[in-house]
């Protein structure tokens, strides 16, 4: 069969229209499938993201591999050797008599110094109110 005799027993054929039901079903699926949030999201995001990256993706793709590089060549060198804790030697007599004297002379430092003892206050004797009137009015 040739193509150009399918094509003309096809224009023969007459439209059937689709049953309303499928017609129907088919748009309701349609319509629900554009307007689901995450497809509204989605979109979104990849419209952000072209636009982010229209300038000049050449740049971001070079930029972004820089960075692998780097984490690359970090991840590599780090350094895994297990830490051990090593044992402190024990101190010296010489070593403990210096501790205790700087604690002594530290100790020495910090004392509170001795507060003079002050005298109590000499109590005023009330004076009537017209001398101190004029007290005020003079100053």
């Amino acid at each position: 069969m040739n193509s150009d005799d399918f094509e003309k027993r096809l224009e023969r054929q007459a439209i059937r229209p689709i049953p309303g039901e499928w017609r129907r079903e088919i748009l309701q699926n349609a319509n629900g499938a554009s307007a689901s949030p995450t497809n509204i999201q989605n979109s979104k995001f990849k419209t952000f993201v072209s636009e982010l990256l229209w300038p000049c993706p050449e740049a971001w793709a070079g930029l972004a591999a820089v960075w692998l590089a780097i984490l690359t060549v970090n991840f590599f060198t780090a350094d895994r050797s297990p830490v051990i804790a090593q044992k402190a030697s024990p101190n010296s007599p010489e070593t403990l008599m210096a501790l205790r004297q700087q604690e002594w002379i530290f100790a020495e430092l910090n004392e509170p110094p001795e507060a003079p003892v002050a005298e109590r206050p000499k109590p005023q004797q009330p004076r009537p109110h017209s001398e101190r009137r004029e007290e005020f009015l003079a100053a």
